[in-house]
């Protein structure tokens, strides 16, 4: 499995800090703000690795990233957005990179305090489709929001003012190889993006997208609010804890 990390955007909710950065290299507590996605792959055992960004501060990522050696990486891919048309727009430039494979996505404004890891193994067991995870959370209105009954989801739907649910669909997302023939027949949303949300509906209608709760507090960080609220989570109980397999290995790495 491939994974991907979309870090593009001009970041407007976050002026004017981001006038003269852009928004994923801001600090989060005592780390780049990039560091939580790219770890979040690593400790579910994802080690090719793209990052997609744009605008007049990509270089940056480059001097701050290298090949990624600060997550025990051998190699770090980079594509560059041209514009900004939504996430699923980003994700189109990855095609070439995921070469049939099965990827996870992951938003780059995106912190959890756990891992990854089971979502990643119930959705290899799975033959095709997309797997998501969600959350519950105070104002699931910000977000993709999904419509629950009798246990499954019968419709995912974009900041909805009257969500009709107390989830919101998290910015990790797990894909089949059909992802790109269905980003192709999107359609230009009321925001004039095109959307991740209407991706995960064609995969609703298929009958072939699954999902799980995440275990563990997650927020984005891509307001004011949600960035103090990230800092303070992070300093007060840390962020992507690591499986434990994968924690024991550390430690005797260590010893």
């Amino acid at each position: 499995m491939k994974g991907i990390i979309l870090a593009g955007g001009t970041g407007s909710r976050l002026f004017p800090l981001t006038r003269v950065t852009n928004k994923h290299l801001l600090p989060v507590f005592n780390r780049p703000m990039i560091f939580y996605p790219i770890e979040t792959l690593v400790n579910a055992g994802i080690q090719d690795i793209l990052l997609v960004t744009g605008g007049q501060d990509a270089g940056d990522f480059l001097r701050l990233l290298s090949n990624g050696k600060d997550f025990g990486l051998h190699h770090l891919n980079y594509t560059y957005q041209e514009g900004e048309a939504g996430i699923a727009d980003a994700l189109r430039l990855a095609e070439h990179f995921t070469d049939g494979q099965k990827i996870c996505v992951v938003l780059g404004d995106n912190i959890i305090s756990g891992n990854i890891l089971a979502a990643r193994e119930q959705f290899e067991r799975q033959s095709a489709g997309a797997h998501i995870l969600l959350k519950d959370v105070p104002d699931p209105g910000r977000f993709g929001c999904p419509e629950i009954r009798d246990g499954c989801i019968v419709r995912i739907e974009e900041k909805p003012r009257q969500p009709k649910s107390p989830y919101a669909v998290t910015g990790i997302y797990f894909y089949d190889a059909t992802i790109f023939d269905k980003i192709r027949r999107l359609r230009l949303s009321w925001r004039n993006e095109f959307e991740i949300t209407d991706v995960n509906n064609m995969y609703l209608a298929e009958g072939t997208l699954t999902f799980s709760f995440l275990d563990g507090w997650w927020t984005d960080a891509g307001t004011f609010e949600s960035l103090r609220r990230a800092t303070n989570l992070v300093a007060e109980f840390g962020a992507n804890k690591a499986p434990a397999p994968l924690a024991a290995e550390a430690a005797q790495g260590k010893a």
